[in-house]
């Protein structure tokens, strides 16, 4: 796995690979967006990440922001509670690629890396 990005050492860490695409995609958006990351129920673990872009404005004070070089990322107290220390990483691999998730609160994961239980 890529080294985590230094900026942030908790919360949700992002690799300087998974920083780089998920601003090359906010750049196809055309306005500045910060990123949302959470969970909801279901998934084949009972579990799945959430990840979207979101305008700034809808950052509720209770959100926890982490701050990537004036890029954001942001995600509620309750999706905290299972995603904390969360590493989010990219992978342009043709098998396998796309946005990884690493979990250290979780027991279980999926095979297709997006469900977990904890």
């Amino acid at each position: 796995m890529a080294e985590a990005t230094q900026s942030q050492q908790r919360g949700i860490m992002m690799t300087d690979n998974a920083l780089k695409h998920v601003l090359e995609l906010r750049e196809k958006q055309g306005t500045d967006l910060c990123l949302r990351v959470g969970v909801r129920g279901g998934g084949c673990s009972g579990m799945s990440y959430t990840m979207d872009f979101e305008d700034p404005k809808n950052i509720q004070e209770s959100d926890e922001v982490f701050d990537y070089d004036s890029f954001k990322v942001v995600s509620d107290p309750k999706s905290m509670l299972y995603i904390y220390g969360l590493v989010l990483d990219y992978s342009d691999a043709l098998i396998g690629g796309g946005f990884q998730f690493t979990n250290p609160n979780a027991t279980q994961t999926c095979g297709c890396g997006t469900s977990f239980s904890a």
